[in-house]
């Protein structure tokens, strides 16, 4: 569990808490009051991670220096969703666990229900039918979620149903809560979260997610630089700030598709033109540029990440590693580094791919890395049998000086090559990877 989450759900027992041991405990015998804190307690961490993922939905951009990049923000976005889901699961199973109580102890000692009447009254019962319909909608979104074999598109268009879900949560937490907790610090902290993610649901159903950071602009040139990747270039208008080489945007090609998250392959020159290198990943990208042609309207939001050659350490090593379509960053960093070569760090750039001989790529960087001497680029082609291992990378370096290891590629090599690398550095890793995923 993330830091974060561990911190809202501590600080939410300890408002919880607070509750119980200043008087606020429900009453009856104890198998009784067991539930009915449980049922409490269980409801509480539900909303506050759900608040949470509704926040983090909105794509904040000044969360990205806090927790490392808009990929973590999206990562945390995930987690919170999930436990907030199984949070909910397990208040509804407490909830459905009355007759096992009453089975084990019979209804003496419980503690008589609160007493409403009119309006109110209707307006609990309204909570309760719409928090038991949103989970069972939470529910089959979080099972789509995790079935990644169910498309996109058809997810995508489900999960706009999120923010409507989260209000029928909200609407039912605020409805059937304790009243002595608005007397509370419990209370506050619900009211705040509250507050937070119905903002953030409303933004959400407003389409108004990363509206001040959007671009509108044309295509303005589309090639093919191998089979499976699209070259495609953009002329932005003036909303569009500039990037920093190895950030990532998130680009609509189709308002029917929607936005997907493209690296941005080429530097700021400042004449608002981004290049983005897209692969064929997909049912989407797969023939992307067949579907795109130069005029065509493009939507363009951002840029978001912290894949960022000024975050170096500059007393560390240089190691960069790309994979495949992951050599876009680098791409971005040596084009940005050809007008001031004295300013490139000393680094090693390798590059995996299937077939050396084959890969445009490959002309390109090596065109790139002849103007930066003090940048060495080694090629790694698969169909040869070179590929690359934390162990042939630790007998290349120094393991008495410190490491930065930049990457970008497929998890999989990432996973091989972080495992092995931590052992040889022993502590003075530094590790950098953008995960990013939309789902």
């Amino acid at each position: 569990m993330t830091a974060p989450l561990a911190g809202l759900l501590a600080l939410v027992t300890l408002a919880w808490g607070w509750d119980v041991l200043t008087g606020g405990a429900a009453g009856g015998a104890l198998p009784w009051a067991l539930r009915q804190e449980a049922l409490h307690l269980t409801g509480l961490y539900a909303i506050a991670l759900m608040s949470l993922a509704m926040m983090l939905a909105t794509r904040p951009a000044w969360l990205e220096r806090p927790l490392g990049g808009m990929d973590r923000v999206y990562r945390l976005h995930r987690r919170a969703g999930i436990l907030a889901v199984a949070a909910a699961a397990a208040h509804w199973l407490i909830e459905m666990a009355d007759d096992v109580v009453k089975a084990w102890v019979g209804r003496e000692g419980r503690a008589p229900k609160e007493a409403y009447d009119g309006l109110l009254e209707a307006l609990r019962k309204l909570a309760e039918d719409m928090g038991e319909w949103a989970l069972y909608g939470v529910l089959a979104m979080l099972a789509l979620t995790l079935w990644r074999r169910f498309s996109y598109r058809r997810w995508r268009h489900l999960h706009q149903a999120m923010p409507l879900l989260y209000l029928m949560l909200a609407f039912h937490a605020a409805l059937l809560a304790p009243p002595d907790y608005w007397r509370q610090p419990v209370g506050v902290l619900l009211a705040l979260l509250l507050a937070g993610g119905t903002l953030a649901g409303a933004v959400a159903l407003a389409g108004r997610i990363g509206a001040a950071r959007r671009a509108h602009g044309t295509i303005a040139s589309i090639a093919s630089p191998a089979a499976d990747v699209a070259e495609v270039t953009c002329r932005l208008d003036a909303r569009w700030q500039g990037h920093r080489p190895g950030q990532f945007a998130f680009v609509s090609f189709d308002a029917e598709e929607g936005a997907h998250p493209f690296t941005i392959a080429s530097a700021d020159r400042g004449d608002r033109r981004v290049t983005f290198q897209i692969k064929a990943l997909g049912d989407y990208t797969r023939g992307l540029a067949q579907r795109l042609r130069p005029g065509q309207a493009v939507h363009v939001e951002g840029p978001y990440g912290r894949f960022d050659l000024a975050r170096r350490n500059p007393d560390a090593q240089q190691i960069w590693i790309a994979g495949g379509i992951g050599i876009t960053p680098f791409l971005a960093w040596l084009e940005s580094l050809q007008d001031r070569p004295q300013q490139a760090p000393a680094a090693d750039l390798h590059y995996c791919t299937r077939d050396r001989a084959g890969d445009a790529f490959v002309p390109r960087l090596a065109a790139l890395c002849a103007a930066l001497p003090r940048l060495r680029l080694y090629v790694h082609s698969a169909q040869s049998g070179e590929f690359l291992t934390a162990a042939a990378l630790a007998a290349a370096g120094d393991d008495a000086r410190p490491a930065d290891v930049w990457f970008c590629g497929p998890q999989g090599l990432a996973d091989s090559l972080r495992e092995g690398l931590q052992r040889a550095w022993r502590g003075r890793l530094r590790f950098h990877q953008e995960a990013f995923a939309m789902r």
